[in-house]
C-alpha cells in the first residue's frame, strides 16, 4: 500500500477502497471493483424478496410479542452490545467509503452534477448503496430486541425499520444518482445512534439523547430538499423546459415519487415524535417545579431554571 498522503482522491490520506476491496476478496472470492447489482440474480435484488422480508419481519415482531405476552421480560445485554457495536462500525466504514468516492467528484464536477449526472453512478457508488441496502434487513434485529425486552412497539419505530429498507431498494433499483445523499446523512445519524445504544447498554448515562431525534429531523429537511430539487427539475426539464430548471437528473420517475413521499413521511412522524417526547417531558415538568402553596392559597411563583 502506499504512504499516507492527503489529496482530494485521497481524503483520508490512504485510499480506504483498497483496504475494502482485499477484504470483499477474501470473503466473496472476488474483488468488489467487479461486483454488479443485477435484478434477479444479486441476493435480494426482487420485489418478491423484499415483500417476504417485510412480512417475515412484521410476522415475527407481533407474533413474538403474542408469544412472549406471559412471559418475563428478556434483556440480553452482551448480545445487544455487540449488535450495536458492530452496527458502528459499519456504519462508520461504509460512510467512510462513500465519503472517500464522493469528495473527487463534488470537486471535480460540483454538487448537480454528482446528484444528477447518469455518470456519477459508479460500480463502487453501487456496491455500497448495496451493502447499505443489506444492513436495513440486519437492523430489523433492533426490534426484536425491543419485543424480547417487552418494550412498547411505536408505529414510528417499526414504520421507519420495514420502510427504509424498501426506501433503499428503490432507489437501488431506480438507480437515483442522488441517493447518495440521503444515506450518507442515514449512516452519519445511524453511527451516532448506534454508539449512544452501545454505551447506555453497559449503563453510561449519555446526556445528547434528544439530540439524536433532532439531527434525524435535520436529515430529513435536507434530504427533501435535495431530492425534492432533483425531482422537480427532472420534470421541469421533461414536461416544462420554460420553467428554471438546471437540467435533467438520472434516476427512475417512480423510484424519485416513492423517495419522496416516504421521506416526507418520515420528517411529519419524527416531528411529531420529538413534540410528544420532549414537549411533554417538559410540559409535566412545570406541575413539580410551582410546588408550595402559602398560607393564603395562592401559589409561589418558581424561579426560572
Amino acid at each position: 500500500m502506499s504512504a499516507i498522503e492527503f489529496t482530494v482522491d485521497r481524503p483520508f490520506g490512504i485510499y480506504l477502497w483498497d483496504y475494502f476491496d482485499q477484504a470483499y476478496t477474501a470473503v466473496m472470492g472476488k474483488s468488489a471493483n467487479d461486483f454488479v447489482f443485477v435484478e434477479g440474480e444479486t441476493p435480494f435484488s426482487t420485489i418478491p424478496e423484499v415483500v417476504v422480508g417485510c412480512f417475515t419481519y412484521l410476522m415475527v415482531i407481533f407474533g413474538g410479542r403474542y408469544i412472549l405476552r406471559e412471559a418475563s421480560a428478556v434483556h440480553p445485554k452482551f448480545i445487544f452490545q455487540i449488535h450495536n457495536l458492530l452496527l458502528t462500525l459499519v456504519s462508520l466504514a461504509i460512510l467512510l467509503l462513500l465519503v472517500e468516492q464522493l469528495v473527487p467528484q463534488l470537486y471535480r464536477h460540483g454538487l448537480y452534477w454528482t446528484i444528477c449526472s447518469y455518470d456519477a453512478w459508479t460500480p463502487k457508488h453501487e456496491l455500497l448503496y448495496y451493502l447499505n441496502y443489506l444492513v436495513k434487513y440486519w437492523e430489523l434485529a433492533d426490534t426484536v430486541f425491543l419485543v424480547l425486552k417487552k418494550k412498547k412497539l411505536e408505529f414510528l419505530h417499526v414504520f421507519h425499520h420495514s420502510m427504509t429498507m424498501v426506501l433503499c431498494y428503490t432507489q437501488l433499483v431506480g438507480r437515483t444518482t442522488v441517493s447518495w445523499v440521503p444515506i450518507v446523512l442515514n449512516l452519519t445519524v445511524h453511527v451516532a445512534m448506534y454508539y449512544y445504544y452501545f454505551r447506555t447498554a453497559s449503563g453510561a448515562k449519555i446526556w445528547w439523547k434528544r439530540y439524536l431525534t433532532t439531527m434525524q429531523i435535520t436529515q430529513f429537511i435536507i434530504d427533501l430538499f435535495a431530492v425534492y430539487g432533483c425531482t422537480y427539475t427532472f420534470y421541469a426539464n421533461k414536461y416544462a423546459p420554460h420553467l428554471p430548471n438546471f437540467g435533467s437528473c438520472s434516476g427512475g420517475e417512480g423510484a424519485a415519487w416513492f423517495g419522496c413521499a416516504i421521506l416526507s413521511s418520515y420528517l411529519v412522524l419524527f416531528i411529531n415524535f420529538y413534540r410528544m417526547t420532549y414537549k411533554s417531558k417538559k410540559t409535566s415538568a412545570v406541575p413539580a417545579s410551582t410546588k408550595g402553596a402559602t398560607t393564603n392559597g395562592s401559589v409561589k411563583k418558581s424561579k426560572k431554571i
